[in-house]
């Protein structure tokens, strides 16, 4: 059975860090492309982040270039998103999600195609 869990839940101040994990079960990781979202109340989920299989491209939505960091340890069939320099707009449900043999993440994370597979969500929250 294919599923995503995501972890690293948590409230920071503005300024602080956060690393979320995306750990995969039922398939290998390295095969797919793994795309990061988020969804606060209220508002539409967008694409925050994602990490291709082919040959490993990543991609960012302007609002986190500079602050947030994809990566993908393939040993621990997880992928991570660490997120520096958090400020109040970034507080949301963060979600990952995943197709798998997908040649290339962008779009599916910012552009009209779906992922296959979604993981549960794990809140991020950014006060002070």
């Amino acid at each position: 059975q294919v599923q995503l869990v995501e972890s690293g839940a948590g409230w920071v101040q503005p300024g602080g860090s956060l690393r979320l994990s995306c750990a995969a079960s039922g398939f290998t990781l390295h095969d797919s492309s793994i795309g990061w979202f988020r969804q606060a109340p209220g508002k539409e989920r967008e694409g925050v982040s994602c990490i291709s299989s082919s040959d490993n491209s990543t991609y960012y939505a302007d609002s986190v270039k500079g602050r947030f960091t994809i990566s993908r340890v393939n040993a621990k069939n997880t992928v991570y998103l660490q997120m520096n320099s958090l400020q109040p707009e970034d507080t949301a449900l963060y979600y990952c999600a995943a197709v798998l043999y997908s040649s290339n993440c962008y779009y599916y994370t910012f552009g009209p195609w779906e992922y296959d597979y979604w993981g549960q969500g794990t809140q991020v929250t950014v006060s002070s």
